[in-house]
């Protein structure tokens, strides 16, 4: 009697093999999704660290001012990508402006970021991609925290670049910090 032995796999073992590397590569895929989300926040964090620090230097090589030479009017906008106005210290120095840029690409698109930028204060606040809504704030008070913007819905061009006669920003995600001889500045909420 002589057995007729197939060497090999079924169709349907194929099958099952393939729907289970694609479940599992479906969910690691997820798994890596959160994972890049919170590499991005991280990096936000470290731009602006790396702001904070360069800030520092650039107000002690410029007389103790944030504003760049020769501007005289406070910049509050949507953080600038490649600026080389010279309007703020966000464009006039190079390390600002580098980390500034990458911090943009790395935070959520959907919500817009914000820089003030006086005589005596600045302050950048990133949208952060882990939690719809919030910020990474930064500020020349040595504050680094997330902040919760209050008019979330709000997307895209939250702000637009004025001088500030007065407290009216479009989204309160600053704390209001009164100088004598400069008016209004901002810094990150508590």
């Amino acid at each position: 009697m002589k057995i007729n032995s197939k060497e090999g796999f079924t169709l349907l073992e194929l099958l099952v093999v393939v729907a289970i590397i694609g479940l599992l590569s479906a969910v690691v895929s997820v798994l890596l999704t959160g994972a890049r989300k919170k590499g991005d926040d991280a990096a936000v964090q470290s731009n602006l660290r790396t702001i904070a620090n360069q800030a520092e230097l650039f107000s002690l090589n410029n007389g103790n001012s944030y504003l760049p030479p020769g501007v005289k009017e406070n910049y509050y906008a949507k953080c600038p990508d490649n600026d080389s106005s010279g309007t703020s210290i966000f464009s006039v120095d190079k390390t600002i402006a580098a980390s500034l840029t990458e911090a943009i690409k790395r935070s959520d698109t959907n919500f817009a970021s914000s820089c003030f930028n006086s005589t005596n204060v600045w302050a950048v606040a990133m949208p952060l991609k882990t939690t719809s809504g919030t910020y990474w704030c930064a500020d020349s008070t040595g504050a680094a925290r997330m902040i919760v913007d209050p008019n979330s819905d709000l997307k895209v061009s939250l702000l637009t670049a004025k001088p500030l006669p007065v407290y009216e920003p479009p989204v309160r995600i600053w704390e209001p910090l009164t100088l004598a001889e400069d008016g209004v500045n901002y810094v990150c909420n508590n």
